[in-house]
């Protein structure tokens, strides 16, 4: 059985073997892993060093596995939306935009297209650094699994930022322009979900915070920081800043939510939901169908 693979995925990914800027693109990649790793282990060194201890020196390497995974999620973080900002902006400046509309491929699959390609291209980087991340796992003892498990949240974050691109390229028809405001969502998301939370605490001297921590569900930064804290520690994030709350401190759906991995599973969903709304979004931005009705409203 022949896999069908969807055209603008299959192009663009011919595209990008062809050309350099991978294989360069692969090498910065490396390199910066490569120092984040170097000076992982010699902050781990110095720190075994100074500290006495009789127990097995080799499980401080175990932090470098989070090290590593940061420095990755950061760099994903930063380029996808480069990547996917200029997706449709690039061809309406190409003045190609037009043509790709006259396919039979319909706007949702343009979208989903174009965010696909970027996350293959986000594995090959992924892949190209998984010898670096073997060391971090085979010196530090850790699970196999756990490699599996940041592979899909990896995805996942592709996935994010790759459909915020992708919504701001069909808003924009420059890609510099795309670019600025991809960031203006990434600060929306990161930054500003967290407004709530302080304007409760101050009102409340911190005793009640209500259901104001649930808008972080959607804060990927919230996501790995309890990713991590599950995997390394075997803790929830807010179980270790005190006893998971109690039901005076926070809202009912706040206090349910914070025990074990509910939080992690569920802000994953919300993520997800979340991708799956800008990318219809950008689809609906997309379709000629609603642009030619704006432009007979304007008339």
């Amino acid at each position: 059985m022949r896999m069908r693979w969807n055209p603008i995925v299959k192009k663009d990914l011919q595209v990008t073997a062809r050309s350099m800027r991978l294989s360069w693109g692969v090498f910065a990649y490396e390199t910066v892993l490569t120092m984040a790793f170097l000076l992982a282990l010699a902050v781990i060194q110095q720190e075994s060093r100074s500290i006495y201890t009789t127990g097995n020196i080799y499980g401080y390497l175990i932090y470098l596995f989070p090290v590593l995974s940061i420095a990755q999620v950061c760099i994903v973080a930063l380029i996808v939306p480069v990547i996917t900002a200029s997706s449709i902006s690039g061809e309406k400046e190409r003045q190609t935009f037009d043509i790709m509309l006259t396919t039979c491929m319909s706007p949702f699959s343009i979208v989903l297209g174009k965010v696909a390609s970027a996350v293959l291209r986000i594995l090959f980087f992924v892949m190209a650094g998984m010898p670096i991340m073997a060391l971090a796992f085979v010196a530090g003892g850790l699970s196999w699994s756990y490699l599996f498990y940041f592979i899909l949240t990896i995805i996942l974050l592709s996935l994010l930022s790759g459909s915020i691109g992708i919504l701001c390229s069909a808003l924009c028809r420059r890609s510099i322009t795309a670019v600025v405001l991809s960031y203006v969502f990434y600060f929306f998301i990161y930054i500003l979900t967290f407004l709530p939370v302080i304007l409760r605490a101050l009102l409340t001297d911190g005793e009640r915070m209500g259901e104001s921590m649930l808008i972080l569900l959607i804060n990927p930064f919230i996501f790995f920081e309890e990713f991590f804290m599950q995997l390394m520690t075997g803790e929830s994030l807010f179980g270790a800043s005190g006893s998971n709350f109690t039901r005076g401190e926070v809202g009912f759906i706040t206090y349910n939510l914070s025990q074990g991995k509910v939080w992690l599973f569920l802000s994953a969903a919300c993520i997800l939901t979340l991708s799956i709304l800008f990318m219809l979004a950008a689809a609906w931005k997309v379709n000629p169908m609603h642009s030619s009705s704006g432009k007979k409203r304007k008339k």
